[in-house]
């Protein structure tokens, strides 16, 4: 069976972009990817100011983006971990998307200490549940380990063959 795959996520340092980019890799033994990459339009310079607006789940202003996604079989969505919460980039774009009722659903994570991690997938899942998401599976990678495709690959086959 051909699936229909997206892999949309956030990058501020880099990190997630080669996660997202290894998970889309792996996804296209199963089927198509289409990748979209959340490109904010009122991050501050400060990352200071960028974790208080995470911390206080502020949403962001965002580019237009694709937010309809009844066309995909299965979501897969990415953040750095900020102050214990997705990027405000992610929080809106969690806010307008559509048409993932009943779909199964790979939320990932890129972070430093690890603190805040599980804080951050459960409250994505939350928010994708909400919206009638069915099925999820979560994996993280730490900051220092984003080089290493082999243990990205294994995290991603850890969470279920793809």
């Amino acid at each position: 069976m051909d699936i229909k795959n997206i892999v949309i996520y956030y990058s501020y340092s880099g990190n997630t972009h080669k996660v997202a980019n290894i998970l889309a890799e792996d996804l296209r033994r199963s089927g198509q990817v289409d990748i979209l990459r959340l490109q904010a339009v009122d991050e501050s310079g400060s990352f200071f100011a960028q974790a208080l607006r995470a911390l206080k789940h502020s949403r962001g202003k965002i580019k237009e983006a694709k937010l309809d996604l009844s066309g995909y079989d299965r979501i897969c969505l990415g953040t750095p971990v900020w102050a214990f919460a997705p990027v405000p980039a992610v929080n809106t774009y969690l806010d307008q998307c559509s048409g993932i009722e009943g779909k199964d659903v790979i939320i990932f994570t890129t972070y430093g200490s690890g603190t805040g991690n599980t804080r951050c997938l459960n409250y994505m899942q939350r928010a994708l549940s909400q919206k009638g998401a069915k099925g999820f599976r979560r994996f993280s990678i730490q900051q220092f380990r984003v080089k290493d495709k082999d243990f990205i690959l294994s995290e991603i086959q850890q969470i279920a063959p793809l």
